[in-house]
């Protein structure tokens, strides 16, 4: 069973959150909080797989909550969806440097969001086909590889880039094992070897970073 914490300043949004989430056999919802400061009170009070964070909130906001959560090691287990829109790239690109698992715009479709966060709690980054075009468009056009940003991927092997090449164009580890001939439990290692030497908590930072560096563009087509 997952266990998801709602965490968003409308009663409303939560209760009709609750309800879609709970349909699912899989997940319960075991808390509710209207702003990041006490989810984090929640959290750190009971074991929770899955956070369903907003990000305008009073008191606390998830962008600050995200990067609380994520640098406390209690919670290290602790997965993070943003929810938000599409004039907020600039929020999750941050909230995905906080240690964000990924985004989802508010109305995406039920099976969309209950998919989500069976991927995440499974620790697959989240990038909703809806807004990623757009956003890591966004992300590369700010970022000119420059030596700087290429010294960041000196201590990943060969093979290692290759696989952080296919974490960035959005493939899972069963995927990216297909791709190279491995079995799914190497390409997973390796995975969590790039977490370990790029010094990232999440899988949807590697895929920042492949764009930060110009190691992966973004597509025309």
């Amino acid at each position: 069973m997952i266990r998801l914490l709602l965490v968003d300043d409308q009663a409303l949004i939560r209760a009709g959150l609750r309800v879609l989430l709970e349909s699912a056999e899989d997940i319960e919802v075991v808390g509710e909080a209207a702003d990041g400061a006490s989810a984090i009170d929640l959290l750190r009070s009971q074991p929770i797989d899955v956070v369903l964070m907003d990000i305008r909130m009073p008191i606390m906001d998830g962008l600050k909550a995200t990067e609380v959560i994520a640098s406390d090691p209690q919670l290290a287990s602790t997965r993070i969806i943003m929810l938000t829109t599409f004039a907020e790239d600039d929020y999750i690109v941050e909230a995905i440097r906080n240690g964000a698992s990924g985004f989802l715009v508010k109305d995406s479709e039920p099976a969309e969001l209950i998919n989500a966060v069976r991927v995440v709690h499974q620790g697959e980054a989240l990038l909703s086909p809806s807004v990623t075009r757009s956003l890591l468009a966004t992300i590369a056009s700010r970022s000119t590889p420059t030596p700087t940003n290429n010294q960041t991927l000196n201590t990943l092997s060969d093979r290692e880039r290759e696989v952080l090449v296919l974490v960035g164009s959005g493939l899972n580890n069963t995927e990216i094992a297909e791709k190279l001939y491995l079995s799914p439990l190497t390409a997973k290692t390796h995975v969590s070897h790039i977490m370990v030497k790029l010094n990232v908590r999440d899988r949807a930072q590697l895929v920042v970073i492949a764009y930060e560096t110009g190691l992966v563009r973004p597509s025309l087509s």
